[in-house]
């Protein structure tokens, strides 16, 4: 698998965000350190989606970062993204990789260790974990593990563990601490009056 940055920004479609806007205020400080994942909502057609990763992946290119897309595997395939991340309710992780190929970048959301362990077997490279703390981003989600739950995966695994969920810079030392190799981010970035000035913060506690 391609060397991995630590912090993934997660693109917000809602109504009035503007995910491209942030990709490129994010790119130019954290480079070849962002994992550009495009996630779009489900009423998205797949062309919306081919069209804003397309677009993220030539973004992405000459600074050397990742692009990854969420769920839909074939737009992935389609625009040469790095490879993409799975979710519970998504393809499972075995047949993902089989679609993927073995030299893409996989990613698996787990929340306890068992379905970590579990999704490593599978073939994921790396495991998405949380939510760590409440998040308005996205909804259904189950109830936050906290720091604690962070530990637990990043014990019971031996790929890169990246929290998501709620985080902010400040959390970023305490999930450092409990094993995190990263985090993902959606609401620190897309709701941010200075997208870069957040981005430098959350490098900063990332790499110090």
């Amino acid at each position: 698998m391609p060397s991995l940055g630590r912090l993934h920004l997660i693109t917000d479609t809602r109504p009035g965000r503007d995910p491209l806007a942030v990709v490129r205020a994010a790119l130019p400080v954290a480079r070849a350190d962002l994992v550009a994942q495009v996630r779009v909502e489900d009423s998205a057609t797949d062309r919306e989606a081919y069209d804003l990763a397309r677009r993220v992946v030539d973004l992405c290119t000459p600074y050397g970062a990742t692009c990854l897309v969420n769920d839909r595997l074939h737009v992935a395939l389609a625009v040469g993204a790095a490879g993409g991340h799975v979710g519970a309710d998504d393809l499972p992780v075995d047949a993902a990789r089989r679609v993927l190929g073995p030299a893409a970048v996989l990613g698996a959301t787990a929340r306890e260790p068992g379905a970590a362990v579990a999704a490593v077997a599978a073939g994921a490279g790396y495991l998405g974990v949380g939510p760590c703390r409440p998040t308005a981003t996205k909804e259904g989600l189950p109830p936050p593990i906290g720091v604690a739950g962070v530990r637990a995966v990043a014990e019971a695994v031996d790929v890169p563990v990246v929290a998501i969920g709620g985080v902010t810079a400040a959390d970023v030392p305490a999930l450092r601490a409990a094993g995190a190799y990263g985090v993902a981010v959606v609401g620190a970035l897309s709701t941010a009056a200075d997208p870069a000035r957040a981005t430098a913060e959350l490098i900063e506690a990332l790499t110090c």
